[in-house]
């Protein structure tokens, strides 16, 4: 026997449990059947279950498990990734706490704290996805350091390695002081600053006066190079080639001719810091300029800084600027907002810095990854959001990918202390390819995390071994992810997927947006407006939860989140659970045939709105339209099985007639087994809960999902019977405006053809309180003073005097609008009040508008009703 109240907290954590214990979640490669694969975004192994997690598995699982149920053999593929930033972050404040740094404990001695690290909490956000109920294969579980990833990325290596692909050179980089590494330009968020324009005098040698330079940047004065000019500018030529002081220091820089600068912007003179701007970089190799570093790998001023030194990048700004206005160096300072890039994990300013690093040459792999887009080989849902893809990839650069940081795939290459080559390898060398030298040491960087995401959609699956799962499961048939890492990891996969699969890696990418709070806010800690997703489950249960993030959720769109979306949950899971119960109390000791017996109006009517609802359901599953489909399954359980079906049933339930009771169960248990299976995919553990107490088979997550059945529709019964529900709620309303009480019971006098409603009359008796109902072929059949309402095939009169004592009512109305036409009447003598609308808050003002507004129709109403009863 079920009980009599809905508790989550009794039963989702067990089923979860037996369900991976089964292996329901563990699909074989199977020549009958066709795959469906996903593989999961890997959560970092730092992360904690949050509602961004919970909205992106939450439209995984619906979609996994509905393509389980609908026969395909469906793989969704789970895992973690290592983060190597963020979980080294994590150990090196472990062994600062402890008075001690990475360097002093070693490399070996790091990663092992790292893989402890791992295994205490990298399982973390595992167990809270399974919280959520998602249906992944934990037996394929990957990590993107496991020795099955580790092999694919040194195999990727390699194979780009050799083709030309991955070179390594001395170019500007961008340098994130508070991670210690270089990063890539996808890793750069741009965000505007209020700062300052400072317009700086550099003195010419020769005393002839001086050039007025301006910068956002005055601390990397320190390693200027040269001052540029444009060659066509006009006001410079004759100074091109000059020399001049650099200030603060004891330096002579030149003045160069270059078209890097913009002719008539600004002053026309850019000062040149190859060491420390992208662009400069640039102007100092056409020059031969040297590069001189002034800022370190911590954002620290360094030795060439000179009294400068130990400073970091704000003060030593804040003392250029007093020493260059002490030196009457400075010509004038302008505010100046402009956009500064930061890094995307701690939003430290990023340093531009020349250095050394490993590349991926991208020119060549943007090309085909554009392709399949264009083509429709891969299809990004919405299709607006190709214009990002296309956006980031017509204009991709050559992709820094190594790190300076020891937690990460290592890179597979070995320098030669004797002849001083490189040697890379797929498989750790003992000795230098090229002169046998046993003197190798390995490269100390690692690998940017997101080249072994790039490869996740093969690597998971054995590549580059010749796996049955990697022949079977790829390509994969959708990804699944938020629009904020289309470049990150979309566009890596998809050219990582042609170029090492000779396949694009998903036909399908479904874009959702992120959870913001009521007011439309993102969810930051800056805000403290987060919403803890395990509290929510623990609170409410994870049904209610994946209820509230699937309704009114459209592809590529953001949900707003709020307390009333989780009590609406809470109630439908309520809803389901006691017409459940109501079902199953009324089975109990009975012998239910399965499948269906004799068929009522009712009966008829409930079928072919199961089928109507199954067929578009699943067209709006198919396109992934998850919050439709989730709106139009509600409404059928709500309205037309609870609130319509069930009572509908109970004339039959509570009379005599045992065949008709027990034809009436039959169709009750179908459709409710029929919604069990429409919903389960949304919200699985109370369905399974449900499933099992009825004991319909072993699980629901298995079963056939449920299909349009042709022999259970019936058209024109249900036409028929959409007119008793009509007549049924005009009478309700007509109860509802003449105030009668719910006991109160009437006559019903129909003018319509009755052929098609004499079998009703017993819903319309039961369901709107009426005594008796009789057809009649003329108004005057039902007497003078009657109640009058209208359906599409039908009038209907009730006799007033059955409904109310008409002199009482006729007093109750008068004395109504005698109230409300005084407050219309206070209310526009404040509204044509100049000093209170002059005076009162807008607020104040919008609501005596609404309120007067309100009382109108209300009179409106009121005078109809009397005139009715007239």
């Amino acid at each position: 026997m079920m009980n009599k109240n809905f508790d989550p907290t009794t039963f989702e954590q067990d089923l979860y449990k037996r369900w991976c214990e089964k292996g329901y979640f563990t699909p074989k490669p199977d020549p009958d059947k066709k795959p469906f694969t996903i593989v999961i975004p890997p959560p970092n192994i730092t992360g904690q279950l949050h509602m961004g997690h919970a909205l992106n598995n939450t439209l995984q699982d619906v979609i996994i498990r509905y393509k389980r149920m609908d026969g395909y053999a469906a793989l969704w593929l789970p895992g973690t990734d290592h983060a190597s930033i963020a979980t080294e972050l994590k150990i090196v404040e472990q062994i600062q706490s402890e008075g001690q740094t990475k360097q002093s404990i070693g490399r070996e001695a790091f990663l092992k704290r790292a893989y402890a690290w791992k295994e205490k909490f990298g399982g973390r956000i595992v167990e809270q996805l399974k919280r959520l109920g998602s249906s992944c294969d934990w037996t394929r579980e990957a990590f993107t350091m496991d020795e099955r990833c580790n092999k694919a990325v040194r195999e990727v290596f390699v194979n780009l390695y050799d083709k030309g692909l991955i070179y390594r050179g001395n170019r500007m980089t961008h340098w994130c002081p508070s991670c210690g590494t270089a990063i890539s330009d996808a890793e750069i968020e741009y965000e505007e600053q209020a700062s300052a324009l400072w317009h700086i005098r550099y003195p010419y040698t020769d005393g002839s006066g001086y050039m007025i330079v301006a910068t956002t940047r005055p601390e990397t004065l320190l390693g200027d190079t040269a001052v540029a000019v444009n060659p066509s500018d006009e006001k410079y030529v004759d100074v091109v080639g000059k020399t001049m002081r650099l200030p603060l220091t004891d330096r002579v820089i030149p003045v160069i001719a270059d078209d890097y600068v913009e002719l008539g912007f600004g002053t026309g003179a850019v000062k040149i810091t190859p060491a420390h701007d992208p662009n400069d970089f640039e102007v100092g190799k056409r020059h031969n300029l040297e590069l001189i570093t002034v800022i370190d790998d911590k954002g620290i001023m360094n030795e060439n800084a000179g009294k400068y030194c130990g400073m970091t990048r704000e003060e030593a700004r804040k003392a250029v600027v007093e020493d260059l206005k002490a030196l009457d160096l400075m010509e004038k300072i302008e505010p100046y907002t402009h956009n500064v890039g930061v890094c995307y994990r701690c939003h430290t300013d990023i340093e531009p810095k020349a250095c050394e690093q490993w590349y991926l040459k991208m020119d060549d792999l943007a090309k085909p990854a554009i392709e399949v887009v264009k083509n429709g080989e891969t299809n990004f849902i919405p299709k607006r959001f190709e214009k990002i893809y296309f956006n980031w990839m017509e204009n991709i650069k050559d992709w820094c990918i190594s790190r300076q940081l020891w937690w990460g795939h290592r890179i597979p290459c070995w320098y030669c202390d004797d002849c001083g080559k490189m040697t890379v390898a797929k498989v750790d060398p003992t000795e230098c390819k090229h002169c046998g030298s046993k003197n190798i040491r390995q490269e100390e960087d690692v690998l940017d995390t997101w080249f072994s995401s790039a490869l996740w959609p093969f690597s998971t699956l054995g590549y580059p071994d010749k796996t049955e799962d990697l022949a079977y499961f790829y390509p994969t048939n959708l990804l699944v992810t938020a629009y904020d890492i289309i470049f990150f990891w979309v566009a890596r996969m998809i050219f990582s997927g042609i170029e090492h699969m000779g396949k694009t890696p998903f036909p399908e990418v479904l874009i959702h947006g992120i959870v913001r709070d009521s007011q439309g806010r993102k969810m930051s800690k800056s805000l403290g407006n987060g919403v803890d997703p395990l509290l929510l489950i623990d609170k409410y249960g994870a049904d209610a939860l994946r209820y509230s993030l699937c309704t009114g959720v459209a592809p590529g769109g953001d949900i707003r989140y709020s307390d009333d979306r989780m009590e609406a949950g809470r109630n439908f899971m309520n809803k389901l659970w006691n017409a459940s119960r109501f079902v199953a109390l009324n089975c109990e000791g009975k012998e239910i045939p399965e499948g269906l017996g004799e068929l009522n109006a009712a009966d008829k009517w409930i079928l072919t709105k199961l089928n109507n609802v199954v067929a578009e359901v699943r067209k709006n599953l198919d396109k992934y339209e998850i919050g439709l489909a989730l709106a139009k399954i509600y409404d059928f359980v709500w309205s037309d099985y609870c609130d319509w079906y069930i009572e509908l049933t109970k004339p039959f339930l509570y009379g005599q007639d045992e065949d008709k009771k027990i034809a009436t169960l039959r169709v009750l248990r179908y459709v409710l087994k029929q919604i069990l299976k429409l919903m389960h995919p949304f919200v699985p553990f109370i369905t399974e809960k449900i499933w099992t107490e009825f004991d319909f088979s072993e699980t629901v997550v298995l079963e056939r999902y449920p299909v349009y059945d042709e022999a259970t529709v019936f058209d024109r019964e249900y036409e028929e019977f959409e007119e008793v529900k009509e007549i049924i709620i005009k009478i309700r309303n007509v109860r509802a405006q003449m105030n009668v009480p719910p006991a109160k019971r009437f006559s019903l006098y129909l003018l319509t053809d009755p052929t098609a409603l004499s079998d009703a009359t017993t819903y319309i008796e039961k369901l709107a309180g009426v005594s008796k109902v009789s057809f009649v072929t003329d108004k005057a059949q039902a007497g003078d003073k009657v109640a009058r309402a209208v359906t599409n095939k039908a009038e209907l009169f009730i006799p007033l005097g059955e409904l109310v004592d008409v002199d009482k009512e006729r007093a109750r109305l008068n004395k109504e609008i005698g109230k409300v036409t005084a407050e219309i009447n206070r209310g526009k003598g404040m509204l044509n009040n100049a000093g209170f609308l002059a005076k009162a808050p807008e607020a104040l003002v919008n609501a005596e508008k609404e309120k007067l507004a309100k009382n109108e129709d209300l009179l409106d109403r009121l005078n109809a009703q009397l005139k009715d009863l007239d």
